[in-house]
């Protein structure tokens, strides 16, 4: 077993977690990086780009990251291959444990473990993911441009990216297993305005269908909640829009979460519920949830941290006089 200590100790190796680490290292504060159980978070499942600043050309989602970890490792970051289990926030140093038995100790932490769309679980969905199967309208919408769309979904999630999907199509289909939606009247209202939406109620998805070669996704195969009965839409593009996962479970009882599981902040900061704990990216952040957004409150995490422990380090020196 081995003791990892850092003044700033960071959860997370996504666009903001790294971010985090980038403005860290070169505060001086030596972060320490823990990638936890996917490193690169989620831009590593995804594969063209378009809409991160800096770019003229389609990117790929696992090169930015290796990007981004290299100009965290070339600032003084350490990158660290573990899974952390345990926690105690109960005092500082902040003490976590890994998958690997080793102890790492910081004196600020930074949570950036994001969230995770949550999927149909079909094997035809996993097959199609990312060749006309998506979880993200606003990061792949502009690809499906004057295509047939399929929404999955009946809350707030899938009438909102239903709506927005309208910008880049006029034959937007919204599915939905039940005869009713769960999202707010005032988007119900706005989707039943819309004359480039159509919704089927009561229909589940059975399989995405494959138009084998370079075609991608073809067709969605339904069948009735109701009736039972088998019926097939044709589409080019089907989003997934049935909420996401944030990984906090290993928060829960340390740190002041929402209703939703995503950890609380104080309105414009990344300061939790814990002095010296921040948090940034998907797991704090429900609404936006792109890649940009994240890296930028990752630079807020570590703006953060830098004036937590400045402020601390004052204190400790003013009690020693």
């Amino acid at each position: 077993m081995t003791t990892h200590t850092t003044r700033m100790l960071i959860l997370g190796s996504g666009p903001a977690g790294l971010s985090a680490a980038i403005y860290g290292a070169r505060a001086g504060l030596a972060p320490i990086v823990v990638q936890g159980i996917q490193p690169g978070g989620q831009l590593m499942t995804t594969t063209d780009v378009e809409n991160y600043p800096g770019f003229k050309d389609v990117i790929q989602g696992p090169w930015l990251m290796e990007q981004m970890q290299a100009q965290a490792e070339h600032v003084g970051t350490r990158m660290m291959w573990d899974t952390i289990v345990e926690i105690d926030l109960s005092r500082r140093p902040f003490r976590l444990i890994g998958d690997s038995g080793d102890v790492y100790e910081g004196d600020a932490l930074v949570i950036a473990t994001g969230a995770q769309a949550k999927w149909l679980g079909l094997d035809s969905e996993e097959a199609l993911k990312g060749k006309g199967v998506s979880a993200c309208a606003t990061c792949d919408g502009f690809f499906f441009r004057g295509k047939k769309i399929a929404v999955i979904g009946g809350g707030n999630t899938a009438v909102e990216e239903a709506l927005y999907l309208t910008n880049h199509s006029d034959d937007v289909t919204l599915i939905h297993r039940r005869d009713s939606f769960r999202a707010e009247k005032i988007l119900q209202d706005r989707l039943f305005a819309h004359k480039n939406v159509k919704v089927l109620w009561n229909k589940e998805v059975e399989t995405f269908v494959d138009g084998g070669g370079t075609a991608g996704l073809v067709a969605l195969e339904l069948v009735d909640t109701v009736t039972g009965e088998k019926s097939r839409l044709d589409v080019e593009g089907g989003f997934v829009a049935i909420g996401h996962h944030p990984a906090t479970e290993l928060f829960r009882g340390h740190i002041e979460l929402d209703s939703d599981h995503y950890i609380k902040v104080e309105t414009g900061s990344t300061r939790t519920s814990v002095p010296g704990v921040f948090a940034c990216g998907d797991v704090m952040d429900k609404i936006y949830r792109q890649a940009v957004t994240a890296a930028g409150t990752g630079c807020m995490a570590a703006l953060d941290v830098e004036r937590f422990l400045a402020e601390a380090d004052f204190e400790v020196a003013e009690a020693a006089e």
